[in-house]
């Protein structure tokens, strides 16, 4: 399965509003199995003659809204407030109909109202909740004069308080485990909501440091452009002197100076790259096939590899501006790769649509499932080591600021395939089209 970056976690308000549906889902299959089990035990058992058949397509009706829940359950859409209140509702209505065909406000089983005004007030809001109290008040009164009275058998009339007191027992019995059942599942979703708030919250000081080094590097890089620039331009005027070429010795400090000068501005390059400064200011002229066919041979060249097989499916090729950033992008896709696959790695150059398409496929053990699972997060890394987990955090950085993205997924049994698009228009020369 591919992994679409940026990763993000569904919000707190959707997760929340399934958890409480799966609450309501599972308490009325409870809710089903007792009235199910209490029906045929009051009918065939002690022989009060109930209407079977309207009773049970009650039943039936709260099955399928059961499964017609499930259903909804399954889809990405949030659940909201309102889905909540309906599915309530109709619970409400289905215990009315219930009692009114087994005895109405004489049935015992009717503070099982109480049961929806406590599920109404703990997963609804306040005026969903007042409504609840307000349905349930009106059908408990309406019960109190509307009902089809129960049919005792002979013999036990004389029996009734005794019969109805066990019958206030079994429901007191049947709402404390349901309460209990549902008090309990809710603190654990409570617990589990402050775990994952704690989490973001946790996430978000991370990312506002890491925010905060990038401003101040980037800042920082910027300004010393600049003089570095023009230290290599002076450096490269005293090379040309008459007077110090003649001198090898200043010819050979001028070189190593220069030598510095070049590595301080790769420093740099790499703190904007860093703090997400996607489009460096070394920027040239090529295309798609030049540029990705000359940073694939120079990192072959750089890291004495040659087992990376290169495969070119891109088709007509285009005119792009290329720089050092997007340069180090795919060096830091083929570090990672080389560093798990050290025998042989596959680089695949392609083209869907107007999105550049470059996929790298290792022969290593694939990504571990946390690591996968956060793609793209800073310091997120199998490695041990200080620092570790950037490279992947950069192109993904990189990728975003473009308008693209970064995927990954494990290949069973081959290791893994990291697939970095780009939207050509981002990168493509300003007027021009392919280049044939």
């Amino acid at each position: 399965m591919t992994l679409s970056l940026p990763q993000r976690r569904a919000p707190p308000s959707i997760t929340a509003g399934h958890e409480n549906m799966l609450q309501l889902v599972q308490l009325r299959w409870l809710a089903v199995a007792g009235q199910l089990v209490t029906i045929l035990l009051t009918h065939f058992a002690f022989g009060i003659m109930l209407p079977l058949t309207a009773m049970l397509g009650v039943l039936v009706g709260l099955v399928a809204l059961n499964i017609a829940s499930q259903s909804f359950l399954r889809r990405a859409r949030p659940i909201t407030n309102s889905a909540l209140f309906a599915a309530l509702l109709l619970d409400v209505g289905a215990l009315s109909a219930q009692l009114y065909l087994s005895g109405g406000a004489t049935n015992p089983f009717v503070s099982l109202f109480l049961l929806q005004v406590v599920l109404g007030s703990v997963l609804l809001e306040r005026w969903s909740t007042w409504t609840i109290v307000i349905a349930t008040s009106i059908a408990f009164a309406l019960l109190t004069a509307y009902y089809r009275p129960i049919l005792l058998p002979p013999g036990m009339a004389q029996s009734l308080f005794a019969l109805h007191v066990q019958g206030m027992w079994a429901c007191f019995a049947l709402v404390a485990v349901l309460l209990v059942l549902f008090v309990t599942r809710i603190n654990g979703n409570l617990r589990a909501q402050d775990a994952r708030l704690a989490e973001i919250h946790r996430q978000a000081i991370e990312e506002e440091h890491i925010v905060r080094i990038g401003m101040l590097a980037s800042g920082a890089a910027h300004e010393l452009g600049t003089p570095l620039s023009s230290l290599s331009v002076i450096l490269g005027d005293w090379r040309r002197n008459v007077g110090i070429a003649k001198d090898a010795d200043l010819v050979r400090d001028v070189e190593e100076m220069q030598a510095e000068i070049k590595r301080c501005k790769d420093i740099v390059t790499g703190i904007l790259l860093l703090s997400g400064d996607a489009r460096g200011e070394q920027s040239e002229a090529t295309t798609v096939r030049t540029l990705l066919d000359r940073v694939v041979a120079d990192w072959c060249a750089a890291r004495d590899f040659s087992n990376a097989h290169y495969a070119d499916d891109f088709g007509p090729d285009v005119r792009v501006a290329a720089d050092v950033v997007l340069q180090q992008v795919v060096f830091n896709l083929l570090d990672n790769a080389a560093i798990v696959s050290p025998d042989a790695i596959d680089i695949e150059l392609s083209r869907t649509g107007d999105d550049l398409v470059l996929t790298i496929s290792d022969h290593g053990p694939g990504f571990p499932a946390e690591q996968l699972a956060n793609l793209g997060k800073p310091y997120n890394s199998s490695k041990s080591e200080l620092g570790r987990g950037l490279g992947l955090f950069i192109v993904s950085n990189v990728a975003r600021k473009l308008g693209g993205q970064l995927s990954a997924r494990n290949v069973p049994g081959s290791g893994a395939e990291v697939i970095l698009r780009l939207p050509l228009n981002a990168i493509r020369l300003n007027g021009d089209d392919d280049a044939g």
